[in-house]
């Protein structure tokens, strides 16, 4: 109201204590953590989904490999990568931060696109029935291994082990 001009003379919301009389406290997350896995575990985890054959092994591995969210690899266009540079760039639309993101490639990414490429579609991963991978599809692979974490806790790895070991 002081702000807007509605209101004359000192601001009572910068006297100490009346603020937080009337406003809620701030609520903090309530629906917990993602489970993860812990990092030095992920290597030998890696093992077990590269063998098996299946489009959403891979694209978990992908999602590993870049640290990115399960939303950004599913809707991945080949439009947005670069295998010469091994850059990928995720469009500001597609990203939660609404910023452009850029992805450098390891080696293996790079090869993992390279044995999706052949299929000629827009995706990077494509459902075997047309169009990009089912959201689902890394969960009930999880699911299907006994493994008791997210997809999305395979970023808390990688943000542990960034702050642990390098």
């Amino acid at each position: 109201a002081k702000a807007r001009g509605y209101r004359e003379g000192e601001n009572p919301a910068r006297w100490r204590g009346h603020i937080a009389q009337i406003l809620p406290a701030r609520s903090r997350l309530t629906r917990g953590h993602h489970k993860a896995m812990a990092y030095d575990a992920i290597p030998a985890f890696v093992c077990a989904i590269r063998a098996r054959e299946a489009m959403a092994a891979l694209a978990l591995e992908f999602v590993i490999l870049t640290a990115t969210r399960t939303s950004e690899v599913l809707g991945a266009t080949w439009a947005e990568v670069d295998l010469d540079k091994a850059i990928w760039t995720v469009p500001a639309s597609r990203m939660k931060a609404g910023k452009e993101h850029r992805v450098p490639l390891s080696a293996r990414a790079v090869e993992i696109l390279k044995s999706t490429q052949g299929l000629r579609k827009e995706w990077l991963f494509p459902a075997s029935k047309g169009g990009s991978l089912s959201g689902m599809a890394m969960s009930m692979l999880l699911r299907r291994m006994n493994v008791d974490v997210t997809v999305h806790g395979f970023r808390s790895g990688f943000r542990d082990w960034s702050a642990e070991c390098t």
